[in-house]
């Protein structure tokens, strides 16, 4: 089988700050990848760089593309890399605002991803829309109303239906339930970990709950200060932490 996605040494400086370093990990097609650590331990960082949103000043992101087979994409040009946000991979943000053109209906929202790839039949598109805001339990008879008449959970909600409607392989997610209500997190949690299942998706996630990457994550990296000090199976790492700051994340005397 050959890696989703290769890491190899990759780094990213503020000035003196270190915001990633030597970051090396392969992620296998239809695995989920968590990372976690406290408020600048470099996650955040570290998915930005991953997604394109940030150039890091060293390394290689190796994505095997559906269409050309393994490519650095990092030495991809602009365009390139544009066309494998809408294709290859997805970005689900903490804010679905972000993610979201809040004066467009849900349905389109939805369109629009179906669109930029190149799908140009209304009714098609329609469909494929409505058929997504019923896979994420958004009722149908809301589709031509506003996100921004919707709540968080709603947001999130379509802005995931958004991300998904075009098959990405790998979906990069910052804190998707960061903001949302214990029992919104719940249910979106279940969510996520169904859509996971049975599209067989490949996932990045940044998360500063332990508890939603227990749920979701196959693996686990823990980083601090930009460094990555223990990655593993999520319930060994979790379960018997071998660093001490793993340890202390784990104990939750660390505010994360």
């Amino acid at each position: 089988m050959t890696p989703l996605l290769q890491v190899e040494g990759l780094s990213k400086r503020y000035g003196a700050h270190i915001g990633c370093a030597d970051v090396d990990f392969t992620l296998w097609p239809g695995e989920v990848m968590g990372i976690v650590g406290e408020s600048g331990s470099g996650k955040s960082t570290l998915l930005n760089c991953l997604a394109g949103h940030l150039a890091p000043d060293t390394g290689r992101v190796i994505l095997d593309t559906r269409a050309h087979g393994p490519r650095d994409t990092l030495t991809m040009s602009e365009p390139e890399r544009r066309w494998l946000a809408r294709t290859d991979w997805a970005f689900v943000h903490q804010n679905p605002r972000d993610g979201l053109r809040m004066g467009v209906s849900a349905g389109g929202n939805v369109g629009e991803r179906l669109m930029a790839v190149g799908a140009r039949h209304y009714g098609d598109i329609r469909a494929q829309a409505a058929d997504w805001l019923t896979r994420v339990e958004i009722d149908t008879a809301r589709m031509d109303d506003r996100p921004s008449t919707f709540s968080g959970g709603m947001q999130q909600r379509v802005q995931i239906a958004r991300n998904l409607v075009t098959g990405p392989r790998l979906v990069f997610m910052d804190e998707p339930t960061g903001g949302l209500d214990v029992s919104v997190q719940a249910r979106l949690l279940d969510l996520l970990r169904g859509l996971v299942r049975r599209l067989g998706l490949s996932v990045v996630i940044v998360t500063h709950d332990l508890s939603v990457v227990r749920l979701l994550a196959d693996r686990l990296m823990v980083m601090k200060d930009g460094h990555v000090v223990e990655e593993g199976l999520t319930d060994q790492v979790l379960d018997d932490p071998q660093h001490g700051y793993t340890q202390l994340l784990v104990s939750s005397v660390l505010h994360v």
